[in-house]
């Protein structure tokens, strides 16, 4: 059990990743919620996609008297262009979900690249404009929304995991174009290269 809380501490759990890990978590997930919430967390487990992870329970009203916890798990700022990749990840994979076809969802770099090429302001120097994407999608990978595929004799592939819905939902996918159209106005200022800041 305290071996278990403490992988889930560490990171996301994912079936595909360890069965055996996956059953014990399953069997033992009422006892896990219990262990978390002394700590302030909650356990996020969906069995359809297989995946687990522990976030934050919501802050208590400002008006509630209980004492605040301080945040086991750390709030990642974001830089603006990554944000961007994962919101049109997030839509590629819903549109592969709506298609009914594979449950995978597995991407080129040169698929990426035009993904996010779209949304960006021309630019005469396409070897560093593929370099800034390449990082960002490094980044997203750190991250652990997108898994790097080897492939024999081939250009490698990404693919897009699942747990990226959990933290994209569906209200905010709604509101896409929206996000969209102010994204290209931020693109399409005077600070708007790829490069990015930090922010929330």
């Amino acid at each position: 059990m305290s071996a278990l809380a403490i992988t889930l501490l560490k990171g996301v759990i994912y079936r595909e990743g360890d069965e055996r890990l996956w059953g014990v978590l399953l069997g033992l997930q009422a006892r896990v919620r219990d262990t978390v919430a002394v700590l302030g967390l909650e356990l996020v487990l969906d069995e359809a996609e297989g995946y687990a992870f522990l976030k934050s329970r919501p802050e208590p009203d400002a008006e509630d008297a209980a004492p605040r916890l301080p945040r086991l798990v750390a709030r990642r700022p974001l830089s603006f262009p990554v944000s961007l990749l994962l919101a049109l990840l997030r839509k590629k994979l819903a549109e592969s979900d709506a298609g009914g076809g594979d449950t995978r969802l597995v991407l080129t770099r040169e698929d990426i690249v035009e993904l996010v090429r779209v949304f960006l302001p021309d630019s005469s120097n396409e070897a560093r404009l593929i370099d800034q994407i390449d990082t960002h999608l490094n980044k997203v990978i750190e991250l652990g929304f997108v898994r790097r595929l080897k492939a024999a004799g081939g250009p490698s592939g990404f693919e897009v995991r699942r747990i990226l819905k959990a933290f994209v939902d569906a209200q905010w996918l709604a509101d896409f174009d929206t996000r969209l159209a102010a994204y290209q106005v931020h693109l399409a200022g005077p600070t708007g290269a790829i490069d990015g800041t930090d922010d929330e």
